[in-house]
């Protein structure tokens, strides 16, 4: 697919048929129907030649659907869903009468029960017919194999579980990469890879996308006892995202790429990211948790001959003379762009962008040499340190970082590693990176300011520090007594547990019992307006849960316990994760749990999402630029799925219609308005509104007055139970 048809891109039409919003879409294996599922409990089938709806089955699920999927290489005649109500269903298309729409209800082929939470995703294998892996919250991937037996044994039975456990995680999730698995990991995502269908990528309510072979996988369990996570073949995590402690930053979407050599992972309260699957032994973007502490220590850095060796392998042997100069001459405007950018002649994205383009889209540095790409990366990480959207700063802190492998007595790439580190509240290693750049330049009077503005910051930061330690000394320790009511746990912001993580009493003690909050919201807003007003959601579902510490014995209802992994004598050993390799910006995932990041093109080129303002984006996958922007909902664009052969993609979310978008504009342009509303210009509005939206904190997401219109079912003592509100 060619950039100028996705710029063309506009919206083609609507297909109505559901009642409900559309959280799950996928397309057949030759692309000629379209499967979609919804909170109506309906799964419809739509004919892409013809657009219009082909069978609507009543599948009798009793909660919303999450997924639904064509089982290949069945001609198309069974399908399979997954829902809220924690059961998996396939149905056999064959039973529905050929003459038109079937509206009545379909006997399911088979009805798995044996998930105890919701099922967030499916997946299925090229060219086999037989299984399904289901994805739940309850912690484990299963593997349904139809051959095997039409249902599950009924609830309270007494015979034998289901024995279909695939991949055990309920012992799996990591609050950083150095500390060992311990609570439960819910799942919200999986995939199978195309190419190598033996590889099986999950994400969960932690940052840490996990890719295993299934065939190294232990032999299929039943849920009696649960099990130490087996080892995976790699973690994927941004770097700046594996040492968070204790957050509610999770994952919502994890997938392959159509070749299968990279992933996309898509994070609540975060951004998209691009990795590499295949990457050789020693490769830079393989990290451990001393290296995440590394990139933001001051310490002598290696030698220049041997950085310069590392950064500039790849010579420009294999380019003519004057491509070079071509090149060269290109970038070095690029630069002067995005300095221009840096002296507020324009807006900073602009020059970020351009620097994008020369760090990303010329060979990483490659072709530019050690000089201008040092310039680069110097404006760049300023820029970004005054652009100040989500997480910029750990970037600054990578560019700076970059710079000084180049040139280690680089002062502006030292105060801007200070200032980065000084927003991100590490208050010792920004004064060490201060003080360095001052020994540098004693007589520049820019850096004695700035210098000087950072050890102002950092005594204010100690003094606020030492006034909250005194606060808390004189607080008596009513937590084991107090009653923790509905607010109290909505109120707790990201703030107070990253504050809780320097808590000594708190820093190796799990607690015995635990609030869980999974909660799923969809805030109605104007694109780019950024007022708080009392909007209510459209649908809210809050659940809370009672997490027990995994390393207890839990007593299960036939009898038997689970094992207690804390006596285990092996020592965990701190593992190594892939870091970035690109991030996309400009989006918004927040209110919903099932929001999804997608390869666009047959072969990949492009990366696209949904967003909480109604929008979806796509970018460029090599540089990360956002190519276009399209209006697809009137609340949250969720789903995006791009036809498998044509240039077609479809999308949806909280509306109860699919939308379908064709290159048919006349004029190529990087926004397109749709059905919900005008087309607007003003691309950087509705970023810069969906940056202030991503760093919001639960308080603002939830706002008291939601809370009146909750009527909330009496909890049994020493549990919560899942309760609903009503649409307002």
């Amino acid at each position: 697919m060619h950039s100028s048809l996705v710029r063309r891109l506009s919206l083609e039409q609507e297909l109505e048929g559901h009642r409900g919003c559309v959280n799950a879409i996928a397309w057949n294996s030759e692309g000629s129907m379209l499967i979609s599922g919804s909170d109506d409990t309906r799964v419809n089938i739509w004919s892409y030649s013809s657009r219009k709806l082909i069978h609507s089955i009543e599948t009798g699920h009793s909660a919303n659907i999450f997924c639904t999927k064509f089982i290949p290489e069945t001609s198309d005649e069974l399908v399979v869903s997954g829902a809220a109500d924690a059961e998996v269903r396939l149905f056999n298309l064959s039973r529905i009468r050929r003459n038109g729409v079937e509206e009545g209800g379909i006997s399911p082929s088979a009805v798995f029960q044996c998930h105890t939470r919701r099922v967030k995703k499916l997946a299925v294998e090229v060219g086999n017919p037989n299984v399904v892996w289901s994805a739940s919250e309850d912690g484990t991937v299963r593997q349904h194999d139809f051959r095997d037996g039409a249902s599950c044994p009924p609830a309270g039975s007494s015979h034998q579980e289901c024995r279909n456990i695939l991949l055990d995680l309920r012992c799996g999730a990591k609050k950083s990469l150095e500390d060992p698995p311990k609570h439960c990991l819910a799942l919200k995502s999986c995939d199978i890879s195309a190419t190598r269908p033996h590889l099986l990528l999950v994400g969960g309510s932690d940052t840490f996308a996990r890719l295993y072979d299934r065939r190294m996988l232990p032999p299929l369990s039943s849920s009696q006892n649960k099990s130490p996570p087996p080892p995976c073949v790699n973690y994927f995590c941004p770097m700046h995202l594996s040492d968070l402690g204790r957050s509610s930053l999770h994952l919502t979407h994890v997938t392959f790429s159509p070749n299968g050599e990279e992933i996309l992972l898509s994070y609540s309260g975060e951004h998209v990211y691009l990795m590499d699957i295949n990457l050789v032994s020693g490769n830079s973007m393989r990290y451990t948790s001393a290296d995440v502490t590394k990139l933001t220590s001051f310490s002598p850095i290696l030698d220049r001959a041997e950085v310069h060796s590392s950064l500039y392998g790849a010579s420009l042997n294999g380019f003519s003379v004057r491509n070079k100069a071509a090149r060269l001459d290109k970038c070095r405007k690029l630069v002067q762009i995005a300095e221009k950018s840096l002296k507020g002649e324009t807006d900073y994205y602009y020059g970020i962008e351009a620097c994008n383009e020369v760090l990303d889209g010329h060979g990483h540095g490659h072709e530019i040499g050690p000089s201008l790409m040092h310039e680069c990366l110097c404006i760049r990480a300023s820029l970004l340190l005054k652009r100040r959207w989500k997480n910029d700063s750990h970037i600054t802190i990578r560019d700076c970082h970059k710079a000084l492998q180049i040139n280690p007595s680089s002062t502006r790439a030292l105060i801007c590693m200070a200032e980065a580190l000084a927003v991100l509240e590490k208050h010792k290693e920004a004064l060490d990176f201060a003080l360095a750049s001052q020994s540098l330049s004693p007589s520049d009077f820019e850096i004695m300011e700035r210098v000087d503005n950072i050890k102002k910051s950092v005594a204010a930061a100690e003094a606020d520090k030492a006034i909250m330690k005194s606060d808390r000394g004189s607080k008596t320790n009513y937590r084991a007594g107090k009653v923790l009511s509905l607010s109290d746990i909505i109120y707790h912001t990201e703030g107070d547990n990253d504050a809780s993580i320097d808590d000594p009493e708190r820093e190796d003690s799990d607690y015995d019992d635990e609030l869980e909050l999974d909660f799923e919201t969809s805030i109605a807003t104007e694109g780019g307006d950024d007022d708080d007003s009392n909007v209510l959601p459209r649908n809210l579902n809050l659940r809370f849960h009672q997490r027990r510490d995994s390393t207890m014995e839990i007593d299960r209802p036939n009898g038997s316990f689970g094992m207690s992994f804390e006596n285990d004598k092996v020592r965990h050993q701190p593992e190594m994760a892939i870091d970035m390799k690109q991030r996309y910006i400009g989006h918004c995932n927040t209110g919903t749990d099932i929001k999804q990041a997608s390869f666009v093109g047959q072969r990949g080129e492009y990366v696209a999402s949904g967003s909480d303002d109604g929008r979806w984006f796509i970018w460029e996958k090599k540089t990360g630029r956002l190519l276009k922007m399209l209006h697809g909902d009137d609340a949250v664009v969720n789903c995006i799925q791009c036809h498998p052969y044509d240039c077609l993609v479809a999308t949806s979310g909280i509306d109860s219609t699919i939308k379908i978008w064709t290159p048919n504009s006349p004029v190529p342009s990087i926004v397109a308005g749709g059905a919900s509303g005008p087309e607007t210009s003003n691309v950087l509005d509705a970023m810069e509104g969906n940056q202030r939206r991503l760093c919001r904190t639960r308080e603002a997401i939830l706002p008291f007055e939601i809370l009146e219109h909750f009527q909330m079912h009496e909890f049994a003592e020493g549990s919560f139970h899942p309760f609903e509100c009503a649409q307002s």
